[in-house]
């Protein structure tokens, strides 16, 4: 079982951000940063964030 700290709005956004990166290595100034976007896309969708997990952040809303 995975735990998830990261709510669906912040998912969309890291989902989107990393393929905008990722699109950078690919069109426009076609830089390697850009496979920085790895990052936010694969945390946004596994769902867990590890530098949340160290400062004990959570977006996921509590299931009650």
């Amino acid at each position: 079982m995975t735990f998830r700290n990261e709510g669906t709005l912040d998912r969309t956004l890291r989902v989107i951000a990393g393929a905008a990166l990722i699109s950078l290595v690919f069109v426009g100034p076609q830089t390697a940063w850009g496979w920085v976007g790895l990052v936010p896309l694969i945390t946004g969708l596994l769902g867990n964030c590890p530098v949340y997990s160290l400062l004990g952040i959570s977006t996921c809303p509590v299931k009650q």
